[in-house]
């Protein structure tokens, strides 16, 4: 395993690299007096393997135990959490980062940790965005009581994300049941623990995230039950599987029609990517057409990347996907103002 040390000497001497790829029509415009059309971010996710490592292999069951007794034994990857923001601007000049809880599982309330990341960040111009919440209890679960834990074991996560500086937390709205009453169970978990987010000025926005939330019209309509301002929505491109992650099938909503019925409450956008064919663009999203989807709902903020793939390495998708959105962005810059 490489030390925390070699990795950031040899992400330094790739670096010119990856910023040379970048130079152009992308680079060139930001000497003008127009502002891109939406700037890029990048989700940790994209990097799960390289923190994760081994710990990848375990089963589910087994991965779930060592989270909750002891989460730092999951981090065997050759990439520490410290070092995220380190990596998103000098091996990718990107300035913005989207964090995942999991990689800090047991620190949400450690303030000597958050002030290590935030000095990190801070020290790298890198703006954190938002922290992505798993493994906290379903907000929509059918038990009142379960609810509430829920609501309540996520506020910790608001309170982390106001002392990193972020705008949101993305969360999940898992729930049980017939459809109409998973609508209401989510809305009821969501308006509560976005009333916590409203007082510390922090958003509570849903990802599509399998299950009734990866159906856009279920999702669009939980959120006008909320119907509160800093509740809304994180499309992603890719997360339209309406069964259980770990079991895939067939059943999958139309990933153009479920952008487009969550952009109107978009505080963020997931650009995911597994697959490039050989001109650069991805397998299974036409990115200019998902892309003018959300320009054409008025988002001009942050687009994170957050690679998935199996073919090429994570630091190799990630320039990928970033290089694609650049690619799309100057294609459509003269269409939007």
């Amino acid at each position: 395993m490489e030390s925390r040390r070699s990795f950031l000497k040899k992400s330094a001497a790739i670096a010119g690299g990856v910023s040379l790829m970048g130079l152009g029509s992308t680079t060139l415009s930001s000497c003008s007096a127009k502002s891109p059309l939406f700037k890029i971010s990048i989700a940790e996710w994209s990097l799960n393997k390289s923190i994760f490592g081994k710990s990848r292999e375990l089963g589910r069951e087994a991965f779930v135990k060592l989270l909750n007794d002891d989460p730092d034994s999951l981090l065997q990857g050759e990439i520490e959490h410290l070092d995220f923001a380190k990596i998103a601007r000098g091996d990718f000049g990107i300035d913005a980062v989207e964090y995942v809880n999991t990689f800090f599982f047991n620190k949400a309330s450690n303030t000597k940790y958050l002030n290590e990341m935030k000095t990190v960040a801070d020290g790298e111009g890198v703006k954190s965005l938002l922290i992505m919440c798993d493994r906290e209890g379903a907000l929509g679960d059918p038990d009142s009581s379960a609810r509430a834990v829920a609501v309540e074991n996520h506020y910790k996560w608001i309170d982390a994300a106001k002392h990193l500086g972020c705008h949101s937390i993305r969360v999940n709205a898992q729930s049980e049941g017939e459809y109409d009453e998973q609508m209401k169970l989510a809305a009821d978990g969501l308006s509560r623990l976005t009333e916590y987010g409203a007082k510390n000025n922090i958003n509570v926005i849903v990802e599509n995230h399998g299950g009734l939330s990866s159906n856009g019209k279920w999702l669009s309509g939980v959120m006008d039950l909320v119907n509160q301002p800093h509740c809304g929505t994180l499309p992603d491109f890719g997360n339209f599987y309406l069964g259980d992650w770990e079991d895939k099938g067939n059943d999958w909503y139309d990933r153009y029609v479920g952008v487009e019925e969550l952009m109107p409450y978009a505080k963020a956008v997931s650009a995911k990517s597994h697959n490039f064919n050989a001109d650069g663009t991805e397998k299974d999203t036409d990115y200019t057409k998902m892309m003018k989807i959300v320009l054409d709902a008025g988002y001009r903020g942050y687009v994170g990347i957050e690679y998935e793939g199996p073919d090429l390495s994570e630091m190799d998708g990630i320039t990928a996907t970033k290089e694609l959105l650049e690619k799309v962005r100057d294609e459509l810059a003269n269409n939007y103002s």
